[in-house]
């Protein structure tokens, strides 16, 4: 008889040992009821702002002690009682941190045919909605403008950088090693990438961008972004996709040390939630999924092996440790 696994939250975490806070807990493998699926989750993606709702109230309620911990994940349809998707269909679904997850047949959209399961997260899902609207809608990056990336070999950075190329802008990547910033230049086309950690990043920064910044895409805030704050240009525009260096945190992440350049630039910063575009999926998916086909959307997925290692891996997220989009493989395809 089948058991399923979960990852439930049993304490506040305080710092990266994530360990501590979670506990793995076996029981019993749930039956779908009415309009419902039941699915065996393949991969679990692995989200920064996951964090933040093990600790407090954000953009959604606080997890509460003793659930199951939030996550997309895709998997494969094997009991449904839900007339739109057949058994054996491959599907993404909000399930969680386990093995097998019940949900609603309407809150499951079945995957395109000719889709790597590991580029679902990587380059589609709310990845890909997170880099199109923030990026295109947020951004409205225009030909010939220099777009600045932070987290720029994370999963989202690295797809907004590749859009902003595709609409003809100037690309500059923010990362953390070496061999990020080469995968940018080099795999990914971007014209210029620079290590955070190297004593003379700033400099970089500023001699890649000779003509200022008009696009921030932002996902870290903190010291990484003040030098990108400084070169912003006249209307220029922030699209707040993450704080990343704030998340662990204990309280509010500070602003901009100098407010005041917003204001006489007249830049215009905008945050968003991927939540709020989810209605407009398709919108995003009519370019993004030929683009992902035809290989002019490249991606990578930084893929962990097991259930039982999902507590490390998402320790990863916050100390630099993945390049492309992480997630946990928890059973076979």
């Amino acid at each position: 008889m089948q058991t399923n696994r979960e990852w439930v939250l049993k304490a506040r975490p305080t710092g990266l040992e994530f360990e501590n806070c979670l506990e793995l807990r076996e029981g019993p493998l749930p039956e779908p009821g009415e309009g419902q699926v039941r699915v065996r989750n393949v991969y679990v993606s692995l989200e920064p702002a996951t964090r933040l709702r093990m600790q407090r109230e954000t953009y959604g309620p606080a997890i509460p002690l003793g659930a199951v911990v939030t996550g997309f994940t895709v998997g494969v349809v094997d009991a449904s009682r839900y007339p739109g998707l057949r058994e054996g269909a491959v599907v993404s679904i909000p399930g969680g941190w386990r093995a097998f997850s019940v949900v609603n047949g309407t809150d499951a959209r079945e995957l395109p045919p000719g889709i790597p399961l590991p580029a679902w997260f990587s380059a589609l899902g709310h990845i890909g909605i997170s880099a199109w609207f923030g990026l295109m809608e947020v951004g409205q990056p225009k030909p010939g403008e220099t777009v600045v990336v932070s987290a720029a070999a994370g999963a989202v950075g690295s797809q907004a950088g590749q859009l902003a190329k595709i609409h003809g802008c100037r690309v500059v990547g923010i990362a953390g090693s070496d061999e990020k910033c080469a995968w940018l230049t080099g795999e990914l086309g971007f014209d210029a990438a620079v290590n955070y950690k190297q004593p003379d990043w700033e400099a970089r920064l500023r001699e890649a961008c000779p003509r200022g910044v008009d696009v921030y895409f932002e996902n870290v805030g903190g010291a990484v972004s003040e030098p990108v704050y400084a070169l912003l240009n006249k209307h220029a525009r922030v699209s707040l996709c993450g704080l990343i260096s704030g998340y662990n945190d204990p309280g509010p992440t500070p602003g901009p040390k100098d407010f005041s350049l917003f204001l006489m630039k007249r830049v215009r910063l905008e945050g968003f939630i991927v939540s709020d575009y989810f209605p407009r999926a398709n919108e995003a998916y009519e370019r993004l999924v030929p683009w992902v086909r035809e290989g002019r959307l490249k991606w990578r997925a930084d893929v962990v092996e097991g259930m039982e290692n999902l507590p490390t891996a998402f320790r990863k997220l916050f100390v630099g440790g993945n390049t492309g989009k992480l997630q946990v493989k928890v059973s076979e395809p």
